[in-house]
């Protein structure tokens, strides 16, 4: 075949492979656009349920609109600028380089759009800055992977608080109240975000940030942590839940309730010592006692980077764990409590993690091997660049009988 006449052909074929590119390309942009629009998406932006994030929603709504308009302006006008002068031989159309009214009104013009965004959006950004009117403070700190929640002693809207509250994953708040949190992290830096109820704060290690926090109504409103933050930065989510003030108060009193041994020779007094032979080195269960009556004592400082680990003194009063990224909750009860009408949800709520709605598989496969479930560590048998402590939680390399004793514990702390 004459090369001449294959190299023809070829170059005949090529603008309609490009067509036929440049469709998929669109059709799968327009399909990614459209999926991004779900209804009750848990992380909608557009669906406020606070003070604060309404606040954001009246601003960003109007925004968004003048940029659509604008992008389509911008588009039309490139479109048909390069289907109408595409150089078909003709001479160079008329320039309009020079023409003072012109560049004075393209000039102006997108001054007094950003002007119209600005001052709207400086007066927006003190008012979610507004700490005065705080009824709740609540100490949250990031690290990989998850939050921890310490409750400052005092009232927190008409509820008091009588001793410190440390528990993670969730944020339980009472419903219209203005929640002051102040952000920190004790490794890398995070950036906490519930769109439903706030924008987004930095968690930076050595500095204090606060975030406003209010809901409307009881409810579960998930987020997740939104800065790069290591290999399990999108396993590392949070949730805040919203009671009435008379359900709150009733999850504080059991927060500060004291402790309940399991029975003597049960499957649960044998999860307790394994326990505490295996776990308390990092997880603290307040009140738990040895043998002879001293307090177990959990020193995380020495196993793990951050320092700390997750109070579990409750673990059962929380719908997931493991930075809020496995369920406690089968699929059936989690979406009878996310579907719950505002005012049964804390009823359900505040029933914790019962036999019938325990979702073990998960909290099995955690405990027989955490960092295959969730990644934490590129090489975890090189320490030497932690000072041999480890990120995240190790494999305790426990056997089937040591899991079945520790989930009949766990179920019990609630």
């Amino acid at each position: 075949m004459d090369r001449s006449k294959e190299t023809v052909s070829t170059l005949g074929r090529m603008p309609s492979t490009r067509r036929h590119w440049s469709r998929a390309a669109l059709l799968t942009s327009v399909g990614l656009m459209l999926a991004g629009c779900a209804n009750n998406a848990p992380q909608d932006i557009f669906e406020p349920k606070g003070e604060n994030s309404k606040k954001i929603d009246t601003l960003q709504r109007p925004v968004f609109y003048i940029a659509g308009v604008v992008a389509l302006i911008v588009i039309g006008v490139v479109g048909y600028a390069m289907w109408k002068f595409k150089d078909r031989g003709q001479d160079i159309p008329e320039q309009t380089h020079g023409n003072p009214k012109l560049e004075i009104a393209l000039t102006i013009l997108p001054a007094i759009i950003l002007a119209g965004i600005s001052v709207p959006t400086v007066i927006t950004v003190f008012q979610l800055d507004k700490k005065t009117d705080a009824e709740c403070i609540i100490n949250v700190t990031g690290q990989q992977w998850w939050w921890e929640y310490d409750y400052a002693t005092g009232q927190c809207g008409d509820v008091k608080i009588d001793k410190p509250i440390v528990t993670a994953g969730e944020l339980v708040i009472p419903e219209k109240t203005n929640v002051l949190l102040r952000i920190t992290s004790r490794d890398v830096i995070h950036s906490y975000w519930i769109p439903a109820l706030n924008g987004k704060r930095d968690a930076v290690p050595g500095r204090l940030h606060t975030l406003r926090m209010q809901a409307d109504q009881p409810g579960i409103y998930t987020g997740q942590c939104t800065e790069f933050c290591g290999l399990s930065h999108s396993r590392m989510r949070q949730a805040a839940v919203a009671l009435t003030a008379g359900d709150f108060q009733k999850w504080v009193d059991n927060q500060m309730k004291d402790y309940v041994a399991p029975e003597a020779g049960s499957l649960a007094a044998e999860g307790e010592a394994v326990f505490t032979a295996n776990c308390s080195k990092c997880h603290q269960i307040n009140d738990l006692k040895n043998a002879d009556g001293s307090p177990v004592l959990s020193e995380p400082d020495l196993y793990v980077v951050p320092g700390v680990a997750p109070n579990l003194s409750h673990l059962m009063n929380r719908t997931a764990f493991a930075g809020w990224t496995f369920d406690l909750l089968t699929d059936e009860c989690r979406v009878k409590l996310w579907n719950a009408k505002p005012a049964d949800f804390g009823a359900m709520y505040l029933k914790g993690i019962t036999p019938e709605c325990f979702e073990q598989v998960a909290l099995r496969d955690w405990l027989r091997n955490p960092p295959g479930m969730k990644p934490m560590f590129v090489d975890p048998n090189n320490l030497s660049s932690t000072g041999g402590k480890y990120r995240g939680m190790p494999n305790l390399n426990l056997k089937p009988d040591q899991i079945d004793q520790l989930i009949a514990y766990l179920l019990g702390r609630n």
